[in-house]
């Protein structure tokens, strides 16, 4: 039961970034609608570069406790608070495309994260590459490993 609250709470933190990452599209798009380097562009684009940098904190911690492909996914998320906050902030339009598209959206994001039986990162194996039999960390000869494999590989396939 912990880890499913565990789970849950990352979860609701990923979403809650997320919604912060969509506000920087409105910083954006109020920010085009001022006269270039006036105080308000300024204003707009200086609390779109703070959003993003507390996006970025954000999603490190998020991409720690979860499956890249698993937080990644669920970025299509943005697009629902996209259309959220247009109609909130410019007055857009809803309207039934829309709303199919959202609700596949959101559809596609829960059969992506329900699909991950593996839990987080944390429960995976690392995953450890070789390069040649002696595990020797002299770059020289890693260097020439590599080499030497990749162009056995070509010849081997009469690969000039």
């Amino acid at each position: 039961m912990k880890k499913k609250n565990h789970r849950a709470a990352v979860f609701t933190i990923l979403h809650i970034m997320l919604a912060i990452f969509s506000l920087g599209t409105v910083c954006s798009k109020l920010a085009v609608q001022e006269s270039f380097l006036s105080f308000r562009f300024c204003l707009y684009y200086g609390l779109l570069i703070l959003i993003l940098g507390v996006y970025a904190l954000g999603w490190q911690q998020i991409i720690k406790r979860m499956p890249l492909t698993v937080a990644y996914a669920n970025r299509a998320v943005t697009v629902i608070w996209g259309g959220v906050f247009g109609v909130l902030f410019f007055g857009e339009k809803i309207t039934p495309g829309k709303i199919a598209g959202g609700v596949l959206t959101i559809a596609g994001v829960v059969l992506y994260a329900l699909s991950d039986a593996g839990g987080t990162d944390e429960d995976a194996e690392p995953a450890v590459i070789t390069l040649d039999s002696e595990n020797t960390p002299d770059a020289a000869k890693t260097t020439e490993s590599v080499k030497s494999k990749i162009t056995g590989d070509f010849e081997s396939k009469g690969v000039e």
